[in-house]
């Protein structure tokens, strides 16, 4: 029997302002953190977003592991909403180590630097993020650490909803914790995974998850009622491929794309994200949504 025990906070769908500083109709997706943990040394898999989800979080950490020592906070891909935690983590939690893969820590990089940083999560997070940023370690080439001597791999996968993701394999515990390669009952973000090059890139990062044969798969966005199944892997692939059957269609706004979408999947939270993916799919040209290509989001309208 393993020494170790796993225990899920899912930090639950927050407003997303505006510029004005207004709530807007939309939400944050629920973000899952996962706490992988012994009776002496625990690692944590992410974080949330504002001061307030992560304040949240850390009490649930001391709860859930009360004297534990959480040795490593390891960030799964380099979108702020799954690591702008760290510095209260580290204050709270004196000597836990931020790590991650070495691609991921130069996204993070890219992702507090200005403007990108308030276009992307200050006008949406008006002064709710934590300060000053703190960002993860690299990893050595290996991917791998380890507590009380048991292995843990990050696992590189390539593009899932962003370049240079990642998963965390826990093998004592057939454990894959996903990030964003998996999704629960939410709508998935596919603004980056905007053409079928990409979406076929994501489709095998699930494969790579199935062929270690899992018995838990924990995603990056979920429900907080839902179980962390290995289902999850199908679910995510076959929103991928319905995806891109609508784009097949040749929809004339990104409005049609997301008509099409909640016909097929009106129970998943969040279409706010759908919208952005319907945006995204037109970032490239038609005639390039079967390929790789770029574009712009200039002008889109829904």
């Amino acid at each position: 029997m393993s020494a170790l025990r796993v225990a899920v906070y899912v930090a639950p769908p927050i407003p997303i302002l505006g510029p004005n500083g207004k709530h807007q109709n939309h939400v944050w997706s629920p973000i899952s953190c996962t706490l992988i943990y012994s009776s002496t040394e625990a690692v944590l898999v992410d974080t949330p977003i504002t001061t307030q989800q992560n304040l949240e979080l850390i009490e649930w950490i001391k709860k859930i592991a009360p004297g534990c020592k959480l040795r490593y906070v390891y960030i799964t891909h380099g979108h702020g909403d799954h690591f702008f935690g760290i510095p209260l983590l580290m204050e709270h939690f004196p000597g836990v180590e931020p790590i991650a893969t070495a691609p991921t820590v130069r996204h993070m990089e890219q992702q507090v630097k200005e403007p990108l940083f308030e276009q992307v999560w200050g006008q949406r997070f008006p002064g709710l993020i934590p300060r000053p940023f703190v960002l993860a370690e690299p990893l050595p080439e290996s991917n791998e650490f380890e507590i009380l001597g048991i292995p843990f791999q990050a696992i590189e996968i390539g593009h899932a909803d962003t370049y240079d993701s990642t998963f965390l394999w826990v093998p004592d515990l057939r454990l894959a914790v996903c990030g964003d390669v998996v999704y629960g009952q939410v709508h998935q973000m596919l603004m980056e995974a905007n053409t079928k090059a990409k979406r076929e890139e994501w489709i095998r990062a699930i494969e790579k998850v199935e062929s270690l044969n899992p018995a838990y798969v924990i995603p990056g966005h979920r429900q907080a009622e839902e179980v962390d199944g290995v289902w999850h892997l199908a679910s995510t692939k076959k929103y991928l491929i319905d995806f891109g059957k609508v784009l097949e269609k040749g929809p004339k706004s990104p409005r049609e794309i997301i008509t099409e979408m909640l016909k097929l999947y009106p129970e998943r939270f969040n279409p706010g994200t759908l919208q952005l993916s319907a945006i995204g799919a037109f970032m490239v040209p038609k005639e390039e949504w079967n390929s790789l290509g770029a574009g712009n989001i200039q002008g889109v309208k829904l």
